[in-house]
């Protein structure tokens, strides 16, 4: 088992660590925040990539090179986001952006954004407005490149179709003899499954542009300053093609809802219509004008239908063995599941709240 501190001296870092600690809540991959042992040098994030997921490291990483390049660029050459950083990859004394150990695992360095905090769950409207003009920033920033220049680093990432057929073969299968026990779920998925390409259909047939996105626009991966201001936006192993409905609608899944990802206790689940109208406000302000008025128009079933394919994807994986998400209990994924369906049921309850906020934002 090599040791992290082997891994850290392969990256071109100032100064001499002083400390390795674990951070972040992610379920992909492992993060470590790295310590100076100097006020003056700077400090790192250490990642180590789950390459089973994301197969093509070389691929995966041009893609973050190409976009924090990008953004960096803008940024310097603007004063309209004042505050707002960028991440910047740390490169290897060998030249490349990721050094692959002996055991096989792939690792990764960023600069640290000093001061900086995220939040699982959204502490008020305030915080829910910085964060939809975070992510409004970013997709701006981005806008004005060519979608056709990054890979697919997960194929079909948010594909309604491909999620659907591997959710029915794997109910057909049954592998872990789980589907009696979920009928209820699967009825749920089963009976809104059409409604859920709508999205699907508007990319294919030209009514929606394919952008550069984020694709996992959870609330914590947005990094806020002592002050509680949007400060960067982070975990970037998702950014490629896509289309911003996407972007809109997980952010709104993870940040409007009263609670937690994985709640059990379903009762405490619903979508929370002032953090709704002020992440929407924010998000409007900073990406309103280079949207599309069928991306405003579908802004608010876009939360709808991410919240509904996370749900399915936390299912399929429950029903297949638990195979993909890192779970902490027996159950965990099928507690995630029913978290989101319940989500989904709420925001159906208040969807034409949700669609007149939007409207009276944009009017």
């Amino acid at each position: 088992m090599i040791e992290l501190t082997d891994i850290l001296s392969e990256f071109m870092i100032q100064g001499q660590p002083a400390g390795i600690e674990r951070t972040g809540s992610g379920h992909i991959n492992d993060s470590y925040r790295i310590t100076s042992a100097t006020a003056r040098s700077p400090e790192y994030l250490l990642q180590r990539i789950n390459h089973r997921i994301f197969t093509d490291v070389p691929m995966l990483t041009d893609n973050i090179m190409q976009v924090t390049r990008h953004v960096s660029n803008k940024l310097q050459s603007s004063t309209a986001s004042p505050g707002f950083v960028g991440l910047n990859l740390i490169p290897t004394r060998n030249g490349l952006f990721f050094f692959k150990d002996k055991d096989g695992n792939y690792w990764r360095m960023f600069n640290f954004i000093e001061g900086s905090r995220s939040y699982d769950l959204v502490p008020g409207p305030e915080l829910a407005y910085e964060g939809g003009k975070a992510f409004g920033l970013f997709l701006s920033l981005t806008s004005d490149m060519d979608a056709g220049h990054l890979a697919e680093t997960l194929r079909d990432f948010h594909n309604i179709e491909t999620r659907l057929a591997a959710f029915r073969k794997v109910c057909a299968d049954d592998p872990c003899k789980r589907v009696a026990e979920t009928h209820y779920e699967i009825r749920f998925i089963e009976e809104r499954a059409d409604e859920m390409h709508t999205i699907l259909r508007l990319g294919r047939s030209g009514e929606i542009p394919l952008r550069v996105t984020h694709n996992d626009t959870k609330f914590n991966n947005i990094l806020f300053d002592r002050n509680d201001k949007a400060v960067c936006i982070v975990d970037l192993d998702t950014v490629m093609p896509g289309y911003v409905l996407y972007d809109f609608g997980d952010a709104i899944r993870t940040g409007t809802n009263t609670g937690a990802e994985d709640e059990a206790d379903l009762r405490k689940v619903d979508i929370d219509l002032d953090l709704f109208a002020a992440y929407s406000k924010g998000f409007i302000e900073t990406a309103g004008e280079f949207l599309t008025e069928t991306e405003i128009l579908h802004l608010a079933f876009s939360a709808r239908f991410m919240t509904y394919i996370i749900g399915l994807r936390f299912l399929t994986d429950y029903l297949a063995g638990d195979t993909y998400y890192k779970t902490h209990f027996p159950g965990h994924n099928l507690q995630r599941a029913r978290a989101q369906l319940k989500l989904v049921h709420s925001m159906e309850e208040n969807t034409a709240a949700m669609e007149a906020i939007i409207s009276d934002l944009c009017t």
